[in-house]
Order: C-alpha cells, then structure tokens, then sequence
C-alpha cells in the first residue's frame, strides 16, 4: 500500500474507480453445499414441520382403528383341458394373464355386488361403519351400489402368492366374524361365477356354431349338386384329363389332316406334270414321281417300238401290197391307239386323283377345326369344373372342422369346470391388526421432514432479501469491498463508564473484534480501488433508509484516520443528519452553513478527543433546498478546498432511492460505496440504486454488506480467523508505529 502523500492530489469529478463493467460476477452454483446452507437457514420451519409431523403420527397411532382380516386362498389350476391340447406357446405368459384375469375378476364390479347384495351389506351397520340404526337401502339404488362397491374395495385385497397358482384374498373390518363372511362369500359366488359363465359360454359356442353348420351343410350339397350337374354335361370322361376322348380325337384329326394334305399336294404334281409334259416323255417322267410308275403304258410303247422296228426290216425287203407287211402295219396302229388311249387313262386317272385328296382334305380339315373348338369348350368346361370341385371342398373341410370343433368345445367345457379349488377357507381372526406406533410416528415425521424441506426451498426461492456476499455480486455486479458483522454489544458496566463516542463507535472500544477487522479490510480494499493512487473522495450510500450507510462512514473515517493521515468526515444528509449525534458535537455549523456563505470550511470543521487526525463537518442547520446547495459550484469548491487540506474525505450522503442528492454527490468523488443491509435490502431495490448510479457516471468501487450475523448458514466459517490475536503490538501500538513511519516518509 502507497502511504506516500507528497504527489499530486486527482482533481475533483474524476472518477478513478473501476466501473461496474470491469467486474463479472461469480456463477451461483446449485450444489449440496448450498442446499445444507438453505436447510440450515430454514431449520426453524424443518423443525416446525418435523415436530407436527410426529405429533400426527403419534395421533394416528393412538386413535388407529382396530381392524380384523381374514384371509383364504384359492387354487385356480390350468385345468384338466391342458392335457388334452396338441400345442401350446407361450405357456409361462399365458399363465401369468390368466393368473392376473382371475386377480381382476374377484375385484370385479360385478362380482362385489353379487356379494354385498347376498350378504344385504348396504343395509349392515357394521360394515358401514354406523354406530346407531340406519335407514334401509336398495342395491338398485346406482348411488348406494357405488357406495357399498367402494367400501368393498377399500378393504378387500387379493394378491397372486409368488410362483404359485394359489390365489391370496383377504378383507379388513371392525367385526372379525364379518371379514370371514364376505372372504368366504366372495369365494363361493366366484366359484359359482366360474361355473355359470363357463356353462353359458359353451351354450353361446354351440348355438353360433350350430347355426354356422346348417348354413355350411346347405352350401355344400349345393357345391355337390353343381358338380354332379357338370359331369353330365362333360360325360364320364370329360373331367378325366388322363382318358379325355377329344383331346385322343383331336390328334387322331391332326395327324390324318397332315397325311391328307400330303396326298393332295403328290396328286396335284402328278396333275399338272402329266397335264403339261410331251405325251412321248410321259412314262420317263413319271418314273421321278415316286408312286406313279406305269408299266401297262412301258409295256406298249416297247411292243409298239418292237413292231415299228419289225415293219421297217419288212417294208426293206417286202412291198407295200405284202400281207406281212399289212399284218405288221395294223398292228402298229393298233398299238398306237392303245398307247393314246393309256395316256388320256392316265391323265384322267391323276385329275381324278388331284381331286379326290383336294376333298379328302377339305374335308379331314372341317373335322380338325370342329374338333378344335370342341376341345376350346371342354377346356372351359374344366375351368368351370376345377372352380366347383375347389369350392365343394372347402366348405367340406370346414364343414368337417365345425364339427370336430362343436365336439370338442362340450368336452373341454366339462373337464375345465373344475379349475377352482378352496385351499384355506376364511376363519374368524383371534385378535385385531394395528399398525406399530413407532412405523406410523416416523412415516409421519419422514413426510414432515419432507414437506419441511419442500417449504424451506419454497420459501428460500420465494425470498428476494439478499443475504449471502455472492447474490449480492450476482445482482450488482459489483466486487464486494468487506462484510461488516454486527458489533458486540457491550456491558451496562462499559456503557455507563464510554463516551458518546465510544458508544457509538465500536472501532474505538472492540479494536480486536471482527466488527473492527472488517472496517480495516474495508480500507484496504478502497485503497486499492483506483489505479496509480488512493482514492481521496469517497462516498457512501444506499438504496433506502436504515442500512447503516452513516455507521459505515464513520467507522471507516476513523480507521482512516488511525494510518496517521488527515480524514474529513462530511455530513452530506441535509434532510436527516445523523452524524454530529454520534460524535456528541453541535449541530449549528456545517455544511450547510459553509455552502451558504455564512461559515468557512475552517471556522465549521470540528474534532474530537478520542479520534486525533479525524475532524468532521456536520451537516448544520437543514436548509430548505438541501438539492439545489449539494448541485452547486460553491459544493465543488468546498471539496476542491478540503482536498487541498486532508488526505481522505469522507462523505455520508442521502439515501439514493429517495432523494437525488446522493447520485449528484456521486459525480464529484472517485470512489462510491454502496452499503447494503443483511437480509433488509431486495434483490429489485439494490438493482434499482445500481443502475442509477451507473447510469449517471458513478465511479462505484463496490459493495458493503453490512450487519451480517455470523450465526448465519451462508456466512458461516466466513470469519475462521476470529480466535487469531494479536501478539506483541496491539492495534494502538500498529498505529502508532504506523503514524511514525507516515512522518518519515514525509520528510522525505
């Protein structure tokens, strides 16, 4: 710390502290720490609500009503059917649904009033709990059936036994042979319920499935007759695909078109060939048709050849007139005759032929095309035929399952009506049961703790009171300068022996105490407030009344003053001056007084005996525009002057959030505090003197919490030091060597 007052001294109005931006504050963690804070600031109403808890609990306890339960078991089995099943999946979650029905129906609606109107439970003045005659009443009635189901309910309780098919049912009452009665009923009419119900359900599947088979009976002797119908139609073997008689026809026809239209085309060649060849070449041509030789016409024409060759040997050596000769000539003739007239045979043989196949074939492939559309229809014929055997099939098969269906479902509804077997019927209970006074007494105080531990955070969220040094910087962003406790009060005895001012300074009379450490820890943090120097002008306030700003400022100023240093305490309230009342010093000279001319700052300043280097300038007389004289050139004058004379000054001004003065005094220091009270001021209100302070240009250094109570949960262990003492120099003795080593410095 720079205790060397030679340099320069900062001219008036210019602010050097660091401003609100330079600082960011902390994070506030949620973490279990600060939730035992909050616990341990709100014990009052943990323990409130603990100790009602208990007290409702030991109520509970005492006036319990003294209930009888009885309880029996049943056994619902899978049932004799199960042996007779061909398959089964899912065995084990088939079991536990059918376990978890039965479970559903004895707390069934239903079945409960079944019960209460055997039993006329709505006209039973125990079990309503009644102490005196009651007037009759109908189960009819949907309000008294709700009533009487409902309290059926609340002590009815049917529980699965782990692992078992034993089925656990127990009811609670005032009268013991009552909670045996309706066990023992609910039982029996679940048994008759299992019974009817299984009764009328098979007589439900019968009725359905008998009507179905008449149905199905009359569709198939329906499908039957159809098919009868159509194999009629088709013949014997027309539905028969291996002995289909068409289908062996049409490929009979197939293959004689084929060799039919094979003759024609050898018959037409021969035709046209005989038709258009030389009559001389005929048989040489004919020998390349195969089939067509003709050895008559060979014959001829080598007899005629032979006869030719004869005459021409005669006529060589013969006359004409010969006999021979005219023998031979005949003959010759005659052979040529024959051999024209085999050739127009043969011709007309083959035009005969031609057309002979030409109408064998026509004929053969009218057949072929009949019996082709013969087959198109058989083919349809069977399509049909395949649909209306298909169909009769199937309603036969289903038909014949319908049967074996009806059939089984009256043999496994005989074997599954004996499902249900009373293992422990209900006997009257010996004694009540109660519930141990110790489970109900801490169930109640467990949810007293908890309801008291709800309310503790509720309230906590609902507080807008700071109170810990880290809400305070989240909400100001402001650093925090010191925590200042609340001082020690002192004995009647030491009261009677001090002066007004030690009385009404504690930094004078506990020099030891916390109280006085936090104002030195408060000086040095405004000493290292501003840059390059000390600060000379600083300004305390606060958002409203009552927040100890002026205790603040006078404790500091005397501190201050114990460095060895000249300090001015100011009196800046011109409204409700408080601190010449602390120092016992007269009111009618101040600063007031000063501003109007009347007094100089020399003639008004005033000491005390107990703080050497400490004077102090009261406010004086009010004045009646207290604004006007603060905001005036004769206030800047004032502070130029006072800065030329004290090495600190220290202003106590107005409360900021009722009166201006303080934000206008603000703008002529270098240093603003702002003091704010433990569990006094809110969150809006700190905010609200925050921001017009920065707003105007306020050098604000920081905050000051002020009376904080050490006993707190958030503060405490905050001043772990308190049992650290002074050794061999008390704070006397640091002052005085301190005020000595301030002098040396000075002469140098």
């Amino acid at each position: 710390m720079n205790l060397d007052n030679s340099r320069p001294t900062p001219s008036v109005g210019a602010p050097q502290a660091a401003q609100p931006s330079q600082f960011i504050a902390p994070a506030a963690d949620t973490t279990l720490s600060e939730a035992l804070i909050t616990l341990r600031k709100r014990r009052l109403v943990l323990i409130t609500a603990v100790l009602v808890g208990i007290l409702i609990g030991v109520y509970r306890s005492v006036t319990q009503i003294k209930l009888y339960e009885a309880f029996g078991r049943i056994q619902v089995s899978t049932g004799s059917s199960a042996e007779y099943k061909i398959a089964s999946t899912g065995v084990t979650d088939e079991h536990s649904s059918k376990m978890l029905t039965e479970v559903a129906i004895l707390t069934s609606d239903s079945l409960l009033a079944t019960v209460a109107r055997d039993m006329n439970l709505a006209n039973n003045p125990t079990f309503l709990g009644a102490t005196g005659p009651i007037r009759h009443q109908s189960l009819d009635d949907p309000a008294v059936r709700q009533a009487v189901v409902q309290t059926l309910k609340g002590g009815l309780s049917v529980t699965l036994v782990p692992k078992t098919d034993i089925i656990r049912i127990s009811f609670s009452s005032l009268s013991p042979k009552l909670s045996a009665d309706v066990v023992n009923k609910l039982i029996a009419d679940y048994i008759d319920r299992s019974y009817q119900t299984r009764i009328e359900s098979t007589q439900r599947v019968s009725s359905f499935l008998s009507t179905q088979l008449e149905d199905l009976k009359n569709q198939v002797e329906t499908s039957q007759n159809q098919l009868l119908d159509l194999q009629k139609q088709l013949g014997v073997l027309g539905f028969d695909n291996a002995h289909n008689q068409i289908e062996t026809s049409l490929d009979a026809l197939a293959a004689a078109a084929g060799q039919a239209k094979l003759a024609r085309i050898l018959a037409e060649s021969r035709f046209h060939l005989m038709q258009n060849m030389d009559p001389n070449t005929i048989e040489s041509s004919l020998d390349s048709v195969p089939g067509y030789q003709e050895p008559a016409l060979i014959s001829l024409r080598t007899q005629l050849a032979t006869d030719r060759a004869t005459l021409a040997q005669q006529s060589a050596t013969l006359g004409p007139n010969n006999p021979l000769i005219k023998a031979t000539t005949a003959e010759v003739t005659e052979l040529q005759s024959e051999v024209s007239a085999e050739e127009n045979r043969l011709l007309t043989q083959a035009r005969e032929t031609y057309m002979l196949a030409k109408a064998n074939e026509d004929q053969t492939t009218a057949a072929l095309e009949q019996q082709k559309n013969d087959a198109y229809k058989l083919r349809d014929k069977t399509v049909e035929y395949t649909v209306l055997q298909r169909n009769f099939e199937s309603n036969r098969t289903l038909y014949e399952e319908l049967v074996n269906k009806l059939r089984t479902a009256s043999v496994t509804s005989g074997l599954e009506s004996t499902e249900i077997d009373v293992v422990d019927p209900a006997v009257v209970p010996a004694s009540a049961k109660l519930t141990p006074r110790s489970t109900i007494v801490l169930t109640f105080g467990g949810l007293g703790l908890l309801v008291g531990v709800l309310l503790a955070f509720l309230l906590e969220s609902l507080d807008t009171g700071l109170r810990s040094i880290t809400e305070i910087e989240s909400v100001t962003e402001l650093p925090s300068l010191a925590i200042v406790p609340r001082a020690r009060r002192s004995t009647p005895e030491q009261i009677a022996a001090m002066s007004i001012v030690e009385r009404n300074l504690n930094v004078l009379t506990q020099p030891k105490s916390q109280f006085t450490e936090a104002f030195r820890s408060l000086r040095t943090a405004l000493l290292l407030s501003t840059v390059g120097h000390e600060p000379k002008y600083i300004l305390f306030t606060s958002a409203t009344p009552s927040e100890g700003k002026t205790t603040t400022a006078t404790n500091l100023a005397v501190i201050l003053s114990q460095r060895g240093t000249r300090v001015l305490l100011i009196d800046a309230d011109l409204r409700r001056p408080n601190v010449h009342h602390r120092f016992g010093l007269n009111g009618k000279l101040g600063l007031s007084t000063v501003l109007s001319g009347q007094t100089t700052l020399e003639d008004s300043v005033q000491t005390v005996r107990e703080t050497p280097g400490l004077d102090i300038l009261a406010s004086g007389p009010v004045p009646p525009f207290p604004t006007e004289m603060l905001s005036s050139q004769t206030m800047a004058d004032l502070l130029n002057r006072a800065g030329e004379i004290y090495t600190h000054i220290v202003i106590d001004s107005p409360p900021i959030l009722s009166v201006t003065d303080g934000v206008i005094l603000s703008r002529q220091v270098e240093a603003v505090v702002l003091v704010v009270r433990h569990a006094k001021s809110s969150k809006h209100i700190v905010r609200r003197a925050r921001d017009l302070l920065v707003r105007s240009g306020a050098p604000l250094a920081g905050i000051v919490l002020n009376a904080v109570d050490l006993n707190a949960p958030e503060y405490y262990g905050y001043y772990g030091y308190s049992g650290y003492s002074y050794s061999s120099l008390d704070p006397s003795g640091w002052d005085a060597a301190n005020k000595s080593g301030q002098k040396k410095r000075d002469a140098r």
